[in-house]
């Protein structure tokens, strides 16, 4: 059987979200796993944060959890003069605190939590990232994008994530780059890739009056290549265009090189509630004649195509009227580590409510997807690849009876001697770095540099993540 070119992994931890790697599946599959609903984390209930807050940002900074979100109690146009940003902290990234920044006076007051006000239309849809490249200056340590089509999109950048100034007065994505009709009406992001060794922003425009999404690059965050539209596939066909609302993109913190999407899927005119139950939870008028939920994808370095490896949601609308109406279930962006074996997304719901607010869920440490087999066996066998490392550890959880086999095969397909699935010590048990081992135990590293492909056996088994690693 012929492999062609391996695939250097390195020791970079490979997810099972996508086929990047997979030859060849018998009797397994991948599976999606849904977040687990952990519940409200944080209210807005301020006089300048209101029914209308979203286009939410969490990041994760050294020991502090910083959130930013959009504060609008009454509906209008977007980019309005009103809309100001809002920032809270948490330790923890569960329990959040809203300090009075002492900032911007709002509503005759400074005792408040906004970080960026009288600033329209950035306010619309400001959307901070940590800067992460090498060399950053301390006053540009974090950095965003705001801004519509009349603006274009403007970038900023603080020393400490809550004085910000524009980095430039011009727009750094200009609206004359944008070859479609209507765009930047929602958050656009952008993060350092460690991988491209750029900044990208992804950004949302509209092509034949769908809601999409368009990649570019930079490496200075000021002067950014031409938009390419993002394609969808699944598995080895396309995916269906969707209204795509907010995309979310971001390198997974646990493996960068991975760029997940926990996207907002729009579906306008697809009216659930009647007049009556709307009236009943005191939706604004306009907002309830759509529905949305959250969907996974995935994207890798240089790639315009994003995998729809799953088209179901991956998060459900929750029970109840409240969480059908439009524009709500929108996902923050980031996922961030909130305990040693758990990650967290969080949610804008209830949204035109009073009881607007931010909803917590959580997952397992990569457990977005699992390669899975059923209790008669399956296996999945990897694509040709050279590693670095001197042992293998996978993040995986089996049943009492299951278990996870392993074994190393040359370039031909044939196991390599003392790697065999006979010779494989079977893994039982659920962790989150399991060192694999064979009879004469669980080093690698004469294998390191050749290529091979990996063949996992599983039995009511679920492999979440592998890496090899010094």
């Amino acid at each position: 059987m012929s492999w062609g070119e391996p695939v250097a992994i390195g020791d970079r931890r490979e997810l099972m979200v996508d086929l990047e790697l997979i030859e060849s599946l018998k009797n397994a599959d991948l599976v999606m796993h849904q977040p687990v609903d952990e519940g409200s984390v944080l209210t807005f209930e301020k006089p300048w944060e209101g029914r209308f807050c979203g286009y939410a940002t969490v990041i994760r900074d050294g020991d502090i959890y910083r959130l930013y979100y959009r504060g609008n109690p009454e509906a209008g146009k977007d980019g309005d003069k009103d809309e100001v940003y809002c920032y809270a902290e948490s330790k923890d990234g569960i329990n959040w605190t809203k300090p009075n920044l002492g900032q911007y006076e709002i509503n005759g007051t400074k005792e408040n939590n906004v970080v960026l006000a009288n600033s329209a239309p950035i306010t619309h849809n400001f959307s901070p990232m940590l800067d992460t490249r090498p060399g950053v200056p301390a006053s540009e340590r974090f950095k965003a994008l705001g801004g519509t089509k009349d603006s274009g999109l403007v970038a900023l950048v603080s020393a400490d994530g809550k004085n910000w100034k524009k980095l430039s007065e011009e727009a750094v994505i200009p609206s004359s780059m944008v070859p479609y009709p209507y765009y930047f009406d929602s958050q656009n992001v952008a993060f350092w890739s460690e991988s491209e060794k750029k900044y990208l922003s992804f950004f949302r425009v509209f092509q034949n009056k769908i809601r999409r999404i368009c990649r570019t690059t930079s490496d200075d965050f000021i002067h950014w290549s031409e938009p390419e539209l993002m394609e969808y596939r699944h598995r080895e066909g396309e995916a269906p265009i969707e209204h795509l609302y907010t995309n979310q993109t971001h390198p997974y913190f646990r493996a960068p090189h991975i760029y997940l999407s926990v996207a907002a899927r729009f579906i306008p005119g697809r009216q659930v509630l009647t007049d009556e139950q709307a009236k009943a939870i005191d939706v604004n008028p306009g907002y309830f004649k759509d529905t949305s939920d959250a969907i996974f994808m995935s994207t890798r370095p240089g790639s315009s195509v994003y995998q729809r490896t799953f088209l179901s949601s991956f998060v459900r609308p929750g029970i109840g009227a409240r969480n059908w109406v439009s524009r709500t279930n929108y996902p923050a962006l980031n996922v961030v580590q909130t305990g040693p074996t758990e990650m967290s997304v969080y949610l804008n719901q209830d949204y035109a409510q009073t009881t607007a607010h931010l909803h917590r869920y959580s997952m397992r440490l990569d457990g977005f997807s699992s390669l899975q087999g059923n209790f008669s066996g399956g296996e999945m066998i990897t694509r040709s690849l050279t590693f670095n490392g001197k042992e293998l550890a996978i993040n995986f959880s089996t049943s009492a009876a299951g278990g996870i086999r392993l074994e190393i095969q040359d370039a031909e397909g044939k196991a390599i001697p003392g790697y065999s699935l006979e010779d494989s010590q079977e893994q039982i048990g659920n962790e989150i770095a399991r060192v694999v081992s064979w009879k004469s135990g669980s080093d690698v590293s004469s294998l390191a540099g050749k290529p091979v492909r990996l063949r996992f056996a599983l039995k009511d088994a679920d492999l979440y993540s592998f890496k090899f690693s010094k």
